[in-house]
């Protein structure tokens, strides 16, 4: 997957050509986009659908370690919706990976249903439909490129692909697994049922919690050692001449450390293509914003404009405002100032949750000249940025408030900033003592460390929901500030039912494994690009300090 201006043999190059299904226009049918290994060309396309029956052999295994990238055309159309459905369906993986025990019946059905929803293969290596191992084949290299951007974006989407694929291999039969081995080229010889039995009494002492019975159950996998050093390690596995027994129970843990090493290199060396895929002005959008947005409302037309008095934001800032904005709004009463990041991010909160035009002029300016800025200065400085996030200056865009994704991925804090997300900035130790002065329980709070200790940060701020507002399942997976706005203002109005747990959970393990996620499926994907990349002009009207 390393770009070359001369590629390799085996390596081919992204090729998009002009759709004349979308307005928007991405190249002429001979322009060519260098990305990653990937060529989709048009005649490889006819070809397969002249071929009938053959065109399998393009994706003959739903179940991969995706060494080969695709070989035929795409349209823009496609490109965007098969990213799009992959997207939500790794983040349906992580919300189901907190919310149940990974493995257990009922995560098992959810992320199967999610499957077949989202057309994606869920009778792996069996034979599944086409067009669905196709869209599973292209959609991750698609995602490869969008999330090889950063270390952040590669460490979550090597999690979410690992799990994904845990759960596919752990559908598999005995004999499906031999065949998928095979596949992949991991030499792992099933042993025969004589040499089983001739071992059988060192397979039962060298694997903890086998019996008798279960020696005769189970297939037993030969390994070369290297490849089993960490069940080696810890006295899991029957060594005898530099070969390791692994039994099939383990033999996922082999398999998911070879496909992770492999999916890091992939990743590493997609990575270096970036240059090369940056100079497109037409693409690279498109890719940012597969890593940085999310589907759901654009909160730029609220119901409720001007419904909300500035009187009464001091008191919602602490029942219904996300941290991030609670965070905001403390910081602009204590220091009657933000810089200019901390301005885009509440200001475009506060017009989301419903405050006007002439609200947002009002709410500022009066906390503004209570520090070192006088009101002439106010209305030449700050007015107009103001104005211009509404959409009556400059290109007159209607700006949209940031979901989460785009706080946590760009515009990182700096000293003397407010703004970014208080789970994935701010020092844990800081953390836990904000919390701790917001009155969230140590159980709580230790909660909530764990989730971001293991990065979701999103699903940190749905606990701080539900521990702020006393409920056990906040039936929504949450993804915007504004979301989280509107589902407080649902619940203590009244307008859904409050869902509580009758006794405290033991532990924060317990408690993670035991919540029901309703609505999982509400997640990362593209949103509005014009308004996005417009925004680089919004923030040039806020960078006075």
């Amino acid at each position: 997957m390393l770009y070359s201006p001369n590629p390799p043999p085996l390596g081919r190059i992204l090729h998009l050509y002009n759709s004349t299904s979308r307005k928007r226009s991405w190249g002429s049918s001979g322009q060519r986009f260098h990305l990653n290994t990937m060529e989709f060309s048009r005649e490889r396309r006819l070809k397969a659908r002249l071929a009938g029956d053959r065109r399998g052999d393009l994706y003959p295994h739903s179940l991969q370690f995706y060494l080969q990238p695709p070989t035929e055309n795409i349209s823009l159309a496609e490109f965007e919706n098969f990213a799009i459905d992959r997207l939500k369906l790794l983040k349906l993986v992580e919300n189901l990976g907190v919310s149940y025990v990974k493995g257990s019946e009922e995560y098992k059905s959810k992320l199967g249903h999610e499957l077949r929803k989202l057309k994606f293969p869920y009778r792996v290596l069996a034979e599944d439909d086409y067009d669905a191992r196709r869209k599973d084949h292209i959609s991750h290299f698609i995602l490869r490129l969008a999330y090889c951007q950063s270390e952040d974006l590669r460490r979550w989407f090597i999690q979410q692909e690992i799990d994904l694929f845990r759960y596919r291999f752990n559908e598999l039969t005995d004999v499906l697994v031999q065949k998928f081995l095979k596949y992949v080229n991991l030499s792992y010889e099933a042993i025969s049922e004589e040499v089983k039995e001739k071992l059988s009494v060192q397979l039962l002492n060298s694997t903890p919690g086998l019996s008798g019975a279960k020696v005769e159950e189970l297939v037993f996998y030969k390994v070369p050692l290297p490849d089993a050093m960490d069940l080696f390690r810890v006295r899991r596995v029957y060594l005898l001449n530099g070969i390791a027994y692994v039994p099939h129970t383990d033999i996922i843990a082999i398999v998911l450390n070879n496909y992770r090493i492999k999916l890091s290199k992939a990743l590493a060396l997609t990575a270096r293509s970036l240059p090369a895929v940056q100079s497109d002005e037409r693409l690279q959008p498109l890719l940012n914003h597969l890593s940085h947005s999310y589907i759901g409302p654009d909160y730029s037309i609220q119901k409720n404009t001007g419904k909300i008095s500035l009187e009464l934001i001091d008191a919602l800032s602490v029942k219904s405002f996300p941290l991030c904005m609670r965070q905001l709004h403390k910081a602009l009463r204590d220091n009657h100032h933000l810089r200019h990041g901390g301005r885009i991010q509440y200001g475009l909160f506060l017009k989301g949750i419903g405050l006007t035009l002439e609200q947002a002029l009002q709410f500022w300016k009066s906390e503004f000249i209570k520090g070192k800025v006088d009101a002439d200065k106010f209305d030449k400085g700050y007015a107009y940025s103001i104005r211009h996030s509404y959409g009556k200056e400059g290109k007159r865009t209607d700006y949209t408030p940031f979901s989460c994704m785009k706080i946590i991925l760009s515009n990182p804090p700096s000293q003397g900033d407010y703004h970014g997300c208080p789970f994935r900035h701010s020092d844990p130790e800081l953390l836990k003592q904000k919390l701790q002065s917001y009155k969230i329980p140590p159980t709580g709070i230790t909660q909530i460390l764990e989730l971001v200790k293991g990065m979701h940060y999103q699903l940190a701020c749905q606990k701080y929901f539900q521990l702020t507002h006393d409920v056990d399942d906040i039936g929504f997976s949450l993804n915007h500030p504004n979301q989280y706005f509107a589902e407080s203002q649902k619940l203590l109005s009244g307008g859904r039912e409050v869902k509580k747990e009758t006794s405290e959970p033991e532990s924060s393990q317990q408690k993670l494994s035991n919540q029901k996620s309703t609505n999982s499926s509400s997640i990362l994907t593209s949103s509005n690009t014009d308004a996005d990349i417009e925004l680089e002009g919004l923030d040039a009207y806020f960078t006075e300090d």
